[in-house]
């Protein structure tokens, strides 16, 4: 009997903690009115249609939102949605409204709702503020989780400065953020430029809330978009990322060709890592500087701030073996102004403007670079190659050949791609300024470069994760 008794005492505190958990949701839409809702900005039609919010396109109309009138700071999100086809929408969140922002103008984060071909559903984007902040060319996976035509599920996780989505249970995007800390949640019907757009729509139901006894989801593998300088987060730290600058010290890194690293023409303000302009004189000051540890094939992030006119770069696979005591011959990531600087009329088909592989492969053309003064974010992929054919073609093990595939990214978008040791790759070689030095690119491992080219550059969020 007692083992009876205990039994049921056990069920009744499960069932009891279920639906605790389970009451934990709060309703934001009751099924029948728009009740607790609040239309903002343009006059799109939003109205109630067999327990659904029906948001409809209107003609000569700005975006519309319909914000919840409560305000969130950390919280679990859910909702179902179904759009048109040709239709953008999106889902904003800790979102803000006020007579001093534009007359009102709805700003803040938005996930995105993208049945287009481009698919970016699930990336965050900052409306009427900073644009696209995760976008999901980084993600491909992501990409393909949103249905077309079909009722979708969305879900966003905002806990402190963590920012994550969910379509149909995929991992969308995973940013780190602090700009916004609380909004409200708002349902968006885009702006449209052609009257003949008029009367699309997107429905939404099931949208439900829970704001305590908040446990955020497992750690994913997509990758994290992180804002906050020289930090990582608990998910970064799992997917094996260390910092390679702490924003306080020169740690980790010294001058080519040294053991130290450079007395001058160096310094750490600010959490910043600074070269100090000398006039543009290549190496003509600090020189440049390198990682005390090697690497093979590995994850590099890093946001720069160029001056008007600088020139500098990302160098990789460095040996040390060529170049002078202040500078070294490597795999260049270019950093410059592509405005200012000569260099970018230089070279050929623009392969030594920022982010191309310099004087070898352009960066695409669309790139989306930040002015001097505003932060960029460099991204260097470097793995085993994804192309096993031409392994074959050249008589090549795979295993003979690390970090063959290479990409160069700005600012979250891939702006080119290349595979180290294949005939095309020492064809440009041979018609670059790198002909001279035996063996360019070949480099099965190295060190990581900062180049000093005498303008002022700035540095900081440098990580890395090794990929073997």
């Amino acid at each position: 009997m007692k083992s009876l008794t205990f039994i049921i005492l056990v069920a009744f505190s499960v069932l009891l903690v279920s639906c605790q958990k389970s009451s934990d949701w709060e309703e934001l839409f009751n099924g029948k009115d728009l009740t607790g809702w609040t239309q903002l900005n343009g006059k799109a039609k939003y109205e109630v249609i067999n327990g659904e919010i029906v948001g409809t396109t209107v003609a000569n109309t700005p975006n519309s939102f319909l914000r919840t009138e409560k305000t969130y700071g950390d919280f679990i999100f859910e909702v179902e949605l179904l759009v048109d086809n040709e239709m953008n929408s999106g889902i904003q969140f800790r979102s803000l409204s006020s007579e001093d922002f534009q007359n009102g103008r709805v700003h803040g984060y938005q996930c995105e709702v993208d049945p287009s071909e481009r698919a970016w559903s699930g990336g965050i984007y900052d409306e009427a503020r900073r644009g696209w902040l995760y976008p999901l060319e980084q993600n491909p996976e992501g990409r393909k989780a949103f249905k077309r035509g079909e009722w979708n599920h969305y879900r966003i996780e905002a806990i402190g400065n963590s920012l994550r989505t969910w379509v149909n249970g995929v991992p969308c995007a995973d940013l780190i953020d602090d700009m916004t800390a609380e909004g409200f949640i708002a349902l968006q019907v885009h702006g449209i430029g052609d009257s003949s757009e008029a009367g699309s729509q997107i429905k939404w139901r099931n949208i439900r809330i829970k704001t305590e006894n908040l446990e955020q989801s497992s750690w994913t593998d997509i990758p994290v978009v992180n804002l906050i300088p020289n930090y990582l987060s608990p998910q970064e730290k799992a997917q094996g990322w260390t910092m390679l600058f702490d924003g306080k010290t020169t740690e980790g890194w010294r001058g080519v060709g040294k053991e130290e690293f450079p007395s001058k023409g160096w310094k750490v303000s600010d959490g910043e890592l600074i070269v100090e302009p000398a006039d543009g004189a290549e190496s003509g000051n600090g020189g440049d500087i390198v990682t005390m540890d090697e690497y093979s094939t590995f994850e590099l992030k890093l946001d720069f701030k160029i001056t008007d006119g600088a020139n500098s770069g990302i160098k990789y696979y460095i040996t040390e073996k060529y170049g002078s005591d202040m500078s070294a011959i490597g795999l260049e990531y270019q950093i410059l102004d592509d405005e200012l600087h000569p260099d970018a009329k230089m070279g050929t088909a623009g392969n030594r403007t920022v982010a191309s592989l310099y004087d070898l492969i352009p960066a695409h053309k669309n790139k989306i670079v930040n002015k001097p003064g505003r932060w960029n974010q460099a991204r260097l992929i470097v793995e085993g190659t994804r192309h096993e054919e031409w392994l074959r073609g050249n008589n090549i093990e795979s295993n003979d050949f690390v970090g063959a595939h290479v990409e160069h990214w700005l600012n979250n978008r891939k702006v080119l791609e290349y595979e180290r040791g294949t005939q095309a790759f020492y064809a440009l070689v041979a018609r670059s300024k790198y002909a001279v030095w035996e063996d360019f690119g070949s480099w099965q491992s190295g060190h990581i470069l900062l180049q000093d080219h005498g303008n002022e550059v700035h540095f900081r969020s440098i990580k890395i994760r090794k990929l073997d």
